[in-house]
């Protein structure tokens, strides 16, 4: 398992972003050094955990739960043979592109050591946007992009350090439940009824998810006793 690619962008003026600062940092390219990764600070106010990397829409992007975006280069080359085009690292935003990694069966709270010092901790699955499907040009894209349930994994820093292509990744702790990046996913956007599941996962799980599992949980309950919604 290696790391292909260190990708990141810089802020680009475009018109199809819903950013405030009509600005888009998607577009990523691999760094031709090393690049050093730490924790960027809450959502809202930290961006990226990668130095010299653009995020532009701090509402819904970047924060210590998204500090780090992988996808596997596997995937994209599946997405490559189905829209019959190159894809190159980078392409789906990615700020790492991974080689032997099974990104999408990666546990929630699954820790990976990447190069000699960065600990990583997988938090959560990526969410389709209208920026990213504007970006990449493909019609009717985040459809296709969902329906596929393999969205690559957001990271939360542990321990920081400084990465580069060609870097070995080692997954140094597995929890102990089911919840992989795919089954968070699915349970994020078309089948709701997977919430509960995740909540094995515990506090690894990106607050955002955890608070709409545990407020599933509740109004299922709270409908089934009497006198509660029917």
């Amino acid at each position: 398992m290696k790391l292909l690619t260190v990708n990141t962008g810089r802020a680009e003026a475009v018109d199809y972003t819903d950013s405030p600062s009509g600005t888009t940092g998607i577009h990523k390219l691999p760094a031709d050094g090393p690049v050093r990764v730490a924790a960027p600070g809450p959502k809202g106010t930290g961006a990226s955990g990668l130095a010299g990397d653009a995020v532009c829409d701090t509402r819904h992007h970047g924060g210590n739960d998204q500090a780090v975006y992988a996808f596997a280069r596997e995937d994209l080359d599946s997405w490559e043979r189905e829209l019959g085009r190159t894809l190159v690292n980078g392409a789906f935003g990615e700020n790492l592109t991974t080689l032997g990694l099974d990104v999408n069966g990666a546990l929630i709270g699954e820790r990976w050591r990447v190069g000699a010092d960065l600990v990583l901790e997988v938090t959560s699955s990526r969410i389709p946007c209208r920026t990213f499907a504007d970006a990449l040009g493909e019609k009717g894209w985040v459809r296709r992009f969902t329906r596929r349930a393999a969205p690559g994994a957001y990271l939360r820093v542990i321990e920081p350090g400084e990465i580069r292509a060609g870097d070995t990744i080692e997954i140094v702790h597995r929890p102990a439940h089911d919840v992989t990046v795919s089954v968070e996913f699915r349970a994020s956007t078309t089948e709701r009824d997977l919430l509960p599941r995740t909540l094995a996962a515990g506090e690894a799980l990106h607050p955002e998810v955890l608070e709409a599992a545990r407020k599933y949980v509740f109004v299922q309950s709270s409908a089934g006793k009497p006198g509660g919604r029917a």
